[in-house]
């Protein structure tokens, strides 16, 4: 499968302009986002999935323009905090579209998803379930009281849709820090133990809520689909044992390639297997089969993203280091999971031959290493430009100031156009925080 943006000429250019026009104008390190990448994926997921709902997962990389795009391409939004729903509501993507994750959610977040109309939430404990009652009763009191004198002719508010986030059993076999659907941790309520039943009946006590489906996540970067049929079938006997229910969502962890030769998921191979899977078994526990959502992130953005950075220094020894303008700051996974990348040298292919590099960033961690075994040009030297496919989930999204460097902005780019979807973070900006 391909790793770089569907426009792209690797290397040198994506959507009609160059990648070393795009370093010229914007500096490096810089993130470049390709529109018509994303807008394509979307396409993809939603013809493919037809009924059925595609909700793009915000964590992956989110801001107004991707909100946009997704709004405009016919997705719903999955969000999993109170800025995620800033960043939606700032764009006016329809609430109703929306559906608030995280297994820690605060009294203002909830507060501000019943303010916004926010379609679904998805519960995660039993807490949870009676502090959203609480709030959205009061919601709709306080609705009530604008209308003083004719507060008794208010319409009744309606119900909060939810969903029980459900621990599946389910290992999907990647790294340990995206494993989410196996017992004991911190998402979702055991099917095994009874604890998610047991939150079922807890909703159904509820006059303010709604209980509308259950959701699982089972993990992420996973290419085949035995793991997800799997908790398809426990999903459906549970829901069955609730008497069915109209929404299953089997959540996202869809895997792209990062490196060549490696595989992405198959989404049509996953939407023609794991529809029919969910068919059979509600026609085999005799309830109706309901409408199935997924929530497709890095799947989506993934791919459309190439990460600029400018060599500062070669280090010859026993091995060649070659340390760039970035590193763990705006691409903190390597160093979290082990995640391996591919980069190249932007422009015309090297004609002196290439050799192994270890490609690292200037940050004060030896753990600092964004490519191992890189294959770049044996003159390589400090200026030249190298381009890093397939980063556009998780980096900007995961980003930090580690040793006070700054951000990098995101450039998108589309039609021989580039422009700044989210400016360079300066050393002003991290000043004005610092308040003491």
């Amino acid at each position: 499968m391909n790793i770089w943006p569907l426009t792209a000429e690797p290397a040198l250019s994506v959507a009609g302009v160059r990648l070393t026009e795009i370093a010229e104008r914007f500096g490096t390190p810089a993130y470049v986002i390709d529109e018509e990448h994303v807008r394509v994926r979307c396409r993809e997921y939603a013809k493919a999935m037809a009924p059925h709902e595609v909700a793009y997962a915000a964590k992956a990389f989110w801001c107004r323009a991707m909100a946009r795009w997704i709004a405009e391409e016919g997705l719903s939004l999955d969000v999993c905090s109170g800025g995620e729903l800033a960043v939606a509501r700032a764009a006016g993507f329809p609430g109703d579209r929306i559906l608030l994750h995280g297994n820690g959610k605060t009294g203002h977040e909830l507060s501000a998803a019943l303010d916004y109309g926010v379609g679904r939430i998805v519960v995660d404990s039993h807490g949870e379930v009676r502090q959203l009652a609480a709030l959205t009763v009061g919601a709709g009191t306080r609705a009530a009281r604008t209308m003083g004198d004719r507060a008794v002719a208010a319409p009744t508010p309606g119900r909060q849709k939810v969903l029980i986030r459900v621990t599946p059993g389910v290992d999907a076999h990647v790294h340990r820090a995206v494993t989410t659907g196996v017992e004991d941790q911190q998402f979702g309520l055991s099917i095994a133990s009874g604890a998610a039943a047991d939150v079922a009946r807890l909703i159904r006590r509820q006059p303010a809520l709604e209980l509308a489906g259950v959701h699982c996540h089972i993990g992420s970067q996973i290419t085949g689909l035995d793991g997800f049929e799997t908790a398809a079938r426990r999903l459906v006997a549970f829901m069955a044992g609730l008497g069915g229910l109209p929404e299953l969502n089997l959540g996202g962890g869809h895997a792209v390639p990062y490196r060549p030769g490696e595989d992405g998921l198959d989404i049509a191979a996953f939407a023609q297997r794991i529809t029919g899977v969910v068919e059979q078994e509600c026609a085999a526990h005799a309830i109706p089969v309901p409408r199935l959502t997924i929530e497709p992130g890095r799947a989506i953005v993934g791919g459309a993203g190439i990460t600029l950075y400018r060599v500062l220094t070669v280090k010859h020894g026993a091995r060649t280091f070659v340390v760039v303008d970035g590193g763990m700051s705006d691409n903190p996974r390597p160093a979290l999971y082990g995640s391996r990348y591919h980069i190249e040298r932007a422009g015309a292919p090297a004609a002196g031959g290439t050799e192994p590099m270890t490609v690292v960033g200037r940050h004060c961690e030896a753990g600092d290493v964004l490519v191992s075994g890189a294959h770049l040009p044996t003159g390589i030297r400090p200026g030249d430009l190298l381009a890093m496919p397939c980063t556009g989930a998780y980096h900007h999204a995961m980003a930090s100031n580690y040793n006070h460097l700054t951000r990098p902005p995101v450039i998108a780019v589309r039609a021989g156009q580039a422009w700044p979807l989210i400016r360079r973070e300066t050393q002003a900006d991290m000043l004005r925080r610092d308040v003491g």
